[in-house]
């Protein structure tokens, strides 16, 4: 959520870094709003003004002639009034202040200044290339044919099961995901000092208005059928992040670094991507991941986004995927992020980078609506936080990328040297081999 003081400050200005995102900001419905709350404010200090005024008349009224009983009844009865017209001027500043809520809690985020301009994805600027892309010497197939030949990747039967956009892994395969799971683990915590964590798999709303999901996004989510209003994640992001809702850091706690990674399923509805990607595992309802959460002082976010994106760089460079790192562009961005890296993998059966992890840096975004605070120590008043967070990475993307890039032209698929260990010492997986 903006901060609503600067808003109030420059919300023309506000209004035109929101153009970048091609979002609408209605500075006269904003204004309108503020207006009345700025009015029913000053009605009620005017009015408890009254009030304090009203109840010393007792003893001048008196003094005026009027019995003790008499000069009560008077002054209650305006003191009556006064209460009546304090009521409805509350319930009037409530009103307005929850439509002023509802307002700025659909209103994204405000990009950085160095978000390049750009309507859609085909305005994203490339940063860099890590590798090359593998020359074939035999016709090359997508991962549904490679899945298929092997005889691992079943999405005919995730279809009887459940429906569409769902697969089946066996055997290798299965172990394989699994083993890309492990890898992505061990490497976040041991190498880039990520506390691995456990959470649930169901959230409430709180948590994803926290985080950005709701109100705006709901139609993407899996909302569960009970006594309780629960939804299934949409990516660990929305768990770990509200681990700090409702919290204020000890400065000491956040300069050991408040670094966390993730292993959950994930479940997207997928509304907004009717007759996208319907082959294969690329968008599916269902799907892994490893999820990376940094919590930061303000001036430390832009470089943390940098090491955050490193660190999930750093996976593809030990599967030795090429890949490359890209800045979304305002039209592009989502809707809490204010500066995000793209990482988009190399899909020979495609011929084209798709994306496999999204780093964000939010500001503090995120934290102003969940009040995520850290203590600064210089001032000692509380701070909001700013938040990070970026996929390290996507397992079935990750395991995509794989079955196309190593794939072999007798249909076997080689293991990448990094993987072999997690598997066993298996170098190879054969067709029909379960």
């Amino acid at each position: 959520m903006l901060d609503i003081k600067q808003v109030r400050l420059d919300p023309h200005a506000v209004a035109g870094a929101l153009n970048k995102k091609y979002y609408r900001f209605d500075v006269a419905e904003f204004e309108a709003l503020d207006a009345l709350r700025k009015k029913a404010d000053i009605s009620s200090q005017n009015l408890l003004a009254e009030r304090k005024k009203a109840s010393k008349q007792i003893g001048e009224l008196i003094k005026s002639g009027l019995n003790i009983d008499e000069a009560k009844a008077q002054v209650n009865e305006s003191l009556a009034k006064i209460e009546a017209d304090l009521e409805a001027l509350k319930q009037q500043a409530k009103e307005t202040n929850d439509a002023l809520d509802n307002l700025l809690m659909a209103v994204p985020n405000l990009p950085a200044n160095e978000v390049p301009e750009g309507k859609d994805e085909s305005n994203n600027i490339e940063v860099l290339r890590w590798g090359q892309p593998r020359q074939f010497d035999f016709e090359i197939k997508d991962h549904v044919d490679v899945g298929g030949t092997l005889g691992g990747l079943d999405f005919d039967v995730a279809a009887k099961i459940t429906g569409s956009r769902f697969a089946v892994m066996r055997g290798g395969l299965a172990r394989l995901h699994r083993a890309l799971i492990q890898l992505m683990l061990d490497t976040h915590t041991r190498e880039h000092g990520y506390q691995e964590v456990y959470v649930p798999y169901m959230v409430n709303a709180d948590s994803l208005r926290g985080t950005g999901q709701l109100p705006k996004f709901e139609a993407d989510l899996f909302k569960l059928q009970g006594d309780s209003e629960y939804y299934l994640i949409p990516t660990a992001e929305v768990p770990v992040t509200n681990l700090y809702r409702d919290t204020i850091v000890d400065g000491a706690e956040l300069d050991k670094g408040l670094r966390f990674t993730c292993h959950t399923p994930c479940f997207r509805s997928e509304a907004g991507s009717y007759g996208r990607d319907t082959r294969g595992m690329i968008r599916q309802h269902q799907f892994e991941k490893v999820e990376l959460v940094q919590f930061v002082k303000p001036d430390e976010s832009d470089a943390a986004l940098d090491t955050l994106t490193g660190h999930a760089e750093a996976i593809l460079q030990k599967l030795d995927l090429p890949y490359r790192k890209v800045i979304l562009c305002g039209g592009d961005l989502g809707f809490s992020a204010r500066k995000t890296y793209d990482l988009e993998v190399w899909l020979p059966g495609q011929s084209a980078y798709r994306e496999i992890s999204s780093c964000s840096n939010f500001g503090d975004f995120q934290a102003r609506r969940m009040m995520a605070r850290w203590r600064n120590p210089e001032s000692g008043k509380p701070e909001l936080l700013h938040t990070l967070n970026g996929s390290g990475l996507a397992v079935g993307r990750t395991l995509v990328a794989i079955l196309e890039n190593y794939q072999q032209a007798d249909g076997s698929l080689t293991i990448p040297s990094v993987l072999q260990g997690y598997m066993g010492g298996i170098e190879k997986i054969l067709p029909g081999e379960l």
